[in-house]
């Protein structure tokens, strides 16, 4: 409804439809899911519904008190709260992290690519690293504990010293633990999605891992639960064609289902390329179209994403797309790789 004031260069969005989407309009696109009836049946589809007015960036709009307000309204049980604020809110708004710890979670994740010069540069916005220590300190004093998140490329390699230089500086770990907590940072390459496709030359590789802090490597291993966090390209394609492990498609059905309405009306799931604008990946348009089409179209698999997703094809992509010399340590490969099939045979089925 109100979007995003970075352009970051991992964003999996990527360009989003243009427009805003006003209150009516959410309250309109609420009461097609609530009301909907399949044909037949005389009980409404949507046993429980959650309504949120954002998809990625919560609390961007200056009325983000009324919006919370909304959703409640329009939700059946407590809107939907993730661990993701307006760190730009958080800079900006004194009353906004005593607010966000009022109706919790307690905790919210930052995002660091770099110290200020790398931070600013990926968020495209002046005045991006700032914030982020500010929204910290500003969470810390209203009581709640921030998580640090970092991305690996080969931009954060020389900043990483400096980053660990500040948790020091700033007590994170002392101030967290007296929250009741322990001060959690990971790190994690970003995903080859939306504008994180274009990061090529900066994705780091197998030989940049000796940069990592040991602290910071063993404290990734403990967020993730796993030993082998970084695997490069040439490993994860060999792991898929070698058939080591048991054929899976490649994306799973999530354990909450989101219908994600655009801008422009066009709908989409939280499986898969969700909200990116790929048209491949459209169920539908809900000012075009009958919301039993557009949820048909998700349950019979219509739509070529849905109807290619099966284990055979994920192989085929990484057979097609994968690169067997890659050292270059990504994160969601197999996404990006049947991301490419898809576009190549919805082309090829529109020649």
């Amino acid at each position: 409804m109100h979007g995003c004031p970075n352009r970051c260069r991992h964003c999996y969005i990527g360009d989003p439809a243009a427009g805003r989407m006003t209150h009516d309009d959410l309250h309109w696109a609420a009461r097609q899911f609530r009301e909907f009836l399949k044909h037949g049946e005389d009980k409404p589809f949507v046993e429980k519904l959650t309504v949120a007015s954002c998809l990625r960036e919560p609390d961007y709009s200056d009325d983000y008190e009324q919006l919370y307000e909304l959703e409640q309204e329009l939700s059946d049980g407590p809107p939907a709260r993730h661990e993701l604020l307006s760190i730009w809110r958080l800079a900006r708004d004194e009353k906004y992290a005593p607010w966000a710890k009022k109706i919790g979670p307690d905790t919210c994740q930052i995002s660091f690519f770099g110290l200020e010069e790398v931070q600013d540069w990926f968020c495209r916005r002046r005045g991006a690293f700032r914030d982020s220590l500010l929204a910290t300190e500003r969470l810390l004093d209203a009581g709640m504990k921030p998580r640090w998140q970092l991305f690996l490329t080969k931009k954060i390699l020389p900043d990483l010293p400096g980053l660990m230089k500040l948790v020091d500086e700033m007590r994170l770990r002392e101030r967290v633990r007296a929250l009741g907590g322990d001060f959690v940072m990971f790190m994690h390459p970003p995903a080859l999605s939306g504008e994180g496709i274009h990061l090529a030359d900066i994705h780091a590789t197998l030989s940049d891992i000796k940069l990592i802090p040991k602290e910071l490597v063993e404290s990734s291993r403990r967020h993730f639960g796993t030993e082998n966090m970084w695997p490069t390209e040439a490993e994860t394609l060999s792991r898929i064609l070698s058939g080591a492990e048991p054929a899976k498609p490649p994306y799973s059905y999530p354990e909450k289902l989101w219908f994600i309405v655009a801008a422009n009306w066009d709908v989409y799931t939280n499986m898969g390329n969700q909200g990116s604008g790929a048209p491949c990946w459209i169920l539908g348009n809900l000012k075009r179209d009958s919301l039993s089409n557009i949820i048909a179209n998700f349950e019979e698999d219509r739509i070529l994403p849905l109807r290619l997703n099966r284990p055979k094809v994920l192989r085929e992509a990484a057979r097609r797309y994968g690169n067997p010399h890659s050292r270059d340590i990504v994160n969601e490969i197999e996404g990006y790789w049947y991301e490419r099939y898809c576009e190549a045979e919805w082309r090829r089925t529109r020649a």
